[in-house]
Formats: C-alpha cells, structure tokens, sequence
C-alpha cells in the first residue's frame, strides 16, 4: 500500500487513508506475534510535522514496544512496554522515516495493534480561508461543523478501541472463571466421593475370631 506522499509498507490488515494534497493519515490495526517485530517505513518532506499515536488493543498485558528512527538512524522516540502513547515530531529532513512495534519480550502472547499516523496539517476547508478578509457567515459554520465532525470521529475511534479492549478483558476474565468453576466443581467431586468412602469404612463390619479355651 501507498499513501500520496510515499509508500507505506508492509501488507496491512485494515488501512483507512485519509488523502490530501500535503496531509494524509493512515488508521492501521495489525496482529503483531510472539517474539516478533513489525516495522513501517514513510517518505516524508523536511518541515513536515507528523504524529504517530498508538494503542494495544488485546494480548498479554496490553503492551509492546515502539521505536521511531529517522532516515540517518537517529531515534527520535522510544519506549518500552507501552500500553498507548502518543508522539509528535516534525521532519528534520527529506527521506524515509521508521517506526517499528515489537513484541519480542513476549513469549506467548500475541498483540493486536492499533496506530493512527498523521503526515502533514489538514489543508484549509476553502482555498480563500487564509485570505485577509474575514469569511461569510457560511463558511465560518461550514468550518466550525468541520472541526467539530473531526473531533467526533476522533472520539468514535478511541471509544471502539476502548470497547474492544474491554471486551476482550471480559472474555478472558470469563475464560478464567469458568475455568476455576469448573475446577472447583472437580475438588468438590473427588473431595465428597472421599468422604463417602471414609465414612463407609468407618461403619463397616469388622469380621472377629473368637478363641475358645477348652478345660
């Protein structure tokens, strides 16, 4: 896949690319493995102003690994073990920028990741909104509903990934207590059925020899 100001790779499993002439994002949610790295490469002009923001969605403790790299190798973020974060920087030169999410302290648990990359500032609603003279009362609307639209999909985006991250601490928790029900079921089985025997060995007839001594 290919974004209008560079190409993104590698194959992503759900890619919303918002395109404009010198702003464009991508909302990515992958599955990240075990012991395994996932990294995403971007051409991106100096002067360029982006935003990476990420959250791990299901998976172990909700944590992972992110690196950011510039195109000499400089890091330019890194954290460990990071539930969410957001990071924002402005490109200090042209080239392609890497940032990667691993799991390699992981020996089990697989991830699923979200992350929303932002290149570039919105373009304006109307060419002539950065003119001198002041805009209609039509186009001041027009603009403040834009605005307010794109704060409520920002909003959307982070309450589903809050639904899917809850969802999934439900189902795991249930996971768990049917397991320990059913657990606890055995105990109680094999306890009672003990019981049972020992109580029986308690009134069972003990057979007696009984020794008669002749005169």
């Amino acid at each position: 896949a290919s974004g209008p100001c560079g190409p993104l790779s590698p194959p992503l499993l759900l890619l919303v690319a918002v395109a404009a002439c010198g702003a464009w994002a991508s909302e990515i949610t992958f599955e990240l493995p075990d012991n395994a790295k996932q990294c995403f490469y971007e051409e991106i002009a100096q002067g360029t102003k982006c935003t990476l923001e990420f959250q791990v969605i299901t998976g172990g403790h909700y944590d992972v690994d992110c690196r950011l790299e510039d195109p000499d190798g400089i890091v330019l973020y890194k954290e460990m073990k990071k539930q969410y974060d957001s990071f924002t920087f402005t490109a200090s030169r042209n080239g392609t920028y890497k940032f990667c999410f691993s799991n390699e302290f992981s020996t089990f648990t697989h991830k699923t990741v979200y992350f929303d990359f932002q290149v570039g500032e919105d373009p304006p609603l109307f060419p002539s909104e950065n003119r001198v003279t002041a805009l209609t009362q039509m186009e001041s609307a027009c603009v403040s509903i834009h605005e307010a639209l794109k704060s409520v999909i920002d909003y959307q985006t982070h309450f589903r990934l809050r639904e899917a991250q809850g969802r999934s601490r439900a189902e795991d928790l249930n996971t768990r207590v049917a397991y320990w029900s059913i657990g606890e079921a055995i105990i109680l089985l094999v306890v009672s059925i003990g019981q049972v025997f020992l109580l029986k060995s308690f009134f069972s007839d003990k057979r007696t020899t009984a020794t008669r001594v002749g005169s």
